[in-house]
């Protein structure tokens, strides 16, 4: 499957193709090898879009058939023939995305193993945090319970503290904790916003002491930092800190992958220019760029990144590039709050690439794995997921 052929088929079910991409469109299909080879490109690299369940074969082909007309008035040279061809391909085009992938893409096979599904307790995350105070007394937050304080207000899904008018020279600190099946964000006293994924704590002053570094600690977790630019704080730096590594910065946008249990630390530059240090060693990165700190050995490997797939997850989407499945039922188990279980161990290493909604129920994202051939099937018993 050629370059040519793919941006096609993307451009036709993004509904974006014009008259030359179903053109090629339509000679491409015309030899039958080529449709086991558009199936099989969709299952792997188009699936799994959120989009995608919403599609309707009848309304894509009275889209095209609309945009043919059109061009068709514009170019009032082309022949019947050519006009015949295209509609065609989309009926052609509309047929296999309806059999192959809303029909279950690999067909109604006997042996097709029927996923098992009993109590299924097994719900997708929603806005919660535990907010812990100076004095140790908790707050918990859920969507409806407002809370307001002398220093912060809640709605239940956010925390907004006010503006740093301190002139204290005393340090209080507030630690924001997000469990399994949750996320949660807060903007701090300085303008600093901070959106937290699912199992992650963050420990930061109730207010900043101006023109002193600001400093807060990423315990564990995963944060998206929107900085408030150091020149509106008479210069004062800002750092996130870890028990791991610290990372600088003036004013910009970046984010921190530092869970417990995983062996690496990602950092991910979107916009600005931060400084990341450790004990043995200090690289400054540039927007686009993520540094992976190995905490066994503190060796840091920098990459370039697509920053938007990185950060996917605060616009409720997981983006997955080529990903083990063992990776991605790591990160599924945090924001579904649910235990995973391999029947097969070489499963984890099976690949998946693919957009899916952090709305979506456990099912419904099982069955996009499932219809690219990942998994054969699923069992699901209250909080726990079995892959088979």
């Amino acid at each position: 499957m050629t370059e040519r052929d793919k941006k096609a088929s993307v451009k036709f079910l993004a509904n974006e193709a014009n008259i030359d991409d179903l053109a090629h469109l339509n000679e491409w299909l015309k030899d039958s090898k080529n449709n086991q080879l558009f199936k099989d490109y969709i299952k792997s690299n188009y699936l799994m879009d959120s989009g995608m369940n919403s599609f309707n074969s009848e309304i894509f082909k009275k889209n095209y058939l609309k945009i043919i007309r059109e061009e068709k008035r514009k170019e009032r040279r082309l022949k019947i023939y050519r006009w015949s061809g295209y509609a065609a391909a989309i009926v052609v085009v509309a047929l296999l995305i309806g059999n192959f992938v809303f029909n279950g893409l690999v067909g109604n096979s006997k042996d097709e193993l029927v996923p098992v599904v009993v109590n299924n307790n097994i719900k997708p995350g929603e806005n919660k945090a535990v907010l812990t105070l100076d004095d140790g007394e908790e707050i918990i937050f859920t969507k409806g319970a407002s809370m307001q304080t002398q220093d912060a207000i809640s709605n239940g899904e956010e925390l907004v503290y006010k503006p740093n008018e301190s002139t204290s020279k005393k340090i209080v600190f507030n630690t924001l904790t997000i469990p399994r099946g949750g996320q949660f964000f807060v903007k701090l006293s300085d303008g600093t916003q901070v959106w937290l994924n699912s199992e992650s704590q963050l420990k930061y002053p109730v207010n900043f002491i101006e023109g002193q570094t600001r400093e807060v600690e990423l315990v564990y977790g995963e944060a998206y930092f929107n900085v408030s630019h150091s020149s509106e704080h008479l210069g004062s730096h800002f750092k996130v800190l870890n028990n791991s590594q610290e990372v600088e910065v003036l004013g910009t946008t970046f984010n921190i992958k530092a869970y417990k249990e995983e062996s690496i630390i990602y950092t991910t530059l979107v916009s600005g220019k931060v400084f990341l240090k450790t004990n043995a060693v200090q690289q400054n990165l540039i927007p686009g760029e993520q540094i992976e700190l190995i905490k066994s050995n503190g060796e840091l490997i920098k990459r370039k990144v697509n920053t938007s797939t990185v950060i996917s997850w605060i616009d409720g989407n997981f983006d997955f590039n080529d990903v083990p499945l063992g990776e991605i039922m790591k990160v599924l188990s945090r924001w579904y709050d649910m235990d995973v279980k391999f029947q097969n161990e070489s499963i984890k290493y099976q690949r998946f690439t693919g957009r899916l909604s952090k709305n979506h129920t456990i099912e419904d994202i099982l069955t996009s794995i499932k219809g690219a051939e990942i998994i054969n099937s699923y069992e699901i018993s209250n909080k726990q997921l079995i892959i088979k």
